[in-house]
């Protein structure tokens, strides 16, 4: 015989999830704010260039701000150790099967870190278009790439990712003559689902664009090491 109350016990559960990772992301920004170290989360699907944006945008700001970097995967080190070979902490969090990164690992993570001595704080988040957008990490900014190779019908497909990032970089732009990818249409796609989004089209391969990224970023970075607050 069903338990006539097991699936009211299941969504209790669920929503116990959610609630306990929102306290542990509030604690993050916390800890955040008490140092005015900004942390940003980067989210996108497998290949779509979370690692070489993150390093794009250290050869560009590295220089003049502290930085390290949470590398998130379900298996390996790969991506930190490319991030540690450059000179910047990387600290990595495998999840072992899991497709997102939680606000406790994070909290793990910056634990380690000299937080004191840093002005942000990259997350790369596991490669998922679903999932990551539904946990906070106590980030101050979600950073979606979409790449050109991916298609343009992504936010049709994924439209929680897009209305809840505060970023679009539209990478790969290198690329769009050899695809299908129709940039005029994506972007007031996007626009109408979050009217507040900024969006960048960059290339990581070739550097264009990367600048203006990483201007929008260090004002970002400024403004919170002057008022700690993003």
């Amino acid at each position: 015989m069903k338990n006539p109350g097991g699936e009211k016990r299941k969504v209790e559960v669920l929503e116990g999830v959610f609630d306990a990772n929102e306290m542990i992301a509030r604690e993050n920004q916390e800890l955040l704010q008490k140092n005015k170290a900004c942390m940003v989360n980067i989210m996108a699907s497998p290949g779509a260039g979370k690692t070489n944006l993150i390093m794009r945008t250290l050869e560009s700001i590295g220089q003049r701000f502290s930085c390290a970097v949470v590398e998130g995967d379900i298996a390996g080190k790969v991506d930190a150790e490319k991030i540690a070979g450059d000179g910047f902490p990387a600290i990595q969090i495998n999840t072992g099967g899991s497709c997102h990164l939680e606000a406790k690992q994070v909290k793990s993570a910056l634990e380690r870190l000299e937080m004191d001595k840093l002005d942000l704080i990259f997350v790369e988040n596991v490669g998922n278009l679903v999932c990551p957008a539904e946990f906070s990490l106590g980030e101050d900014l979600k950073v979606m790439i979409l790449s050109v190779a991916e298609g343009d019908d992504k936010p049709l497909k994924y439209p929680l990712m897009f209305r809840e990032s505060d970023v679009l970089i539209i990478n790969k732009m290198d690329l769009l003559g050899f695809t299908d990818f129709e940039l005029e249409k994506v972007k007031p796609l996007v626009r109408g689902m979050n009217p507040s989004i900024r969006m960048f089209e960059i290339s990581c391969r070739e550097g264009t664009g990367v600048e203006e990224w990483a201007k929008y970023l260090e004002d970002v970075i400024t403004k919170k090491g002057e008022s700690g607050g993003a």
